[in-house]
């Protein structure tokens, strides 16, 4: 079974994130599986230096959610490319949110 994608919860979405610092320009690319884990995929032009791919990741996030900036915030994997954004509100409606903009079915 495979590690799913996002996990809603009552004060938020955490969602699983595989990131691509140093990139030509900041997308999100979409979705990626890797062994029994699933990721959404992030390019950010940012160098993971002093938190600055992690404040890049974080504002890509919000921004692809259409939700303010202070809402989503990098909560594990500071160091690494494999992190986990935590996206504040109503976790079922930005699940939902999430797959819309993805191309998923709900």
């Amino acid at each position: 079974m495979s590690a799913p994608l996002s996990r809603p919860g009552p004060d938020g979405l955490a969602i699983a994130v595989r990131v691509i610092p140093r990139s030509s320009r900041d997308a999100v690319e979409g979705i990626e599986t890797r062994g029994h884990a699933t990721r959404l995929k992030v390019r950010v032009r940012a160098v993971p230096e002093d938190g600055k791919a992690n404040a890049a990741v974080a504002d890509l996030i919000a921004a692809f959610l259409d939700v303010p900036r202070r809402a989503a915030d990098v909560t594990a994997g500071h160091a690494s490319r494999d992190k986990c954004v935590t996206v504040a509100g109503d976790g079922a409606v930005l699940q939902r949110l999430l797959h819309v903009k993805l191309g998923l079915a709900p």
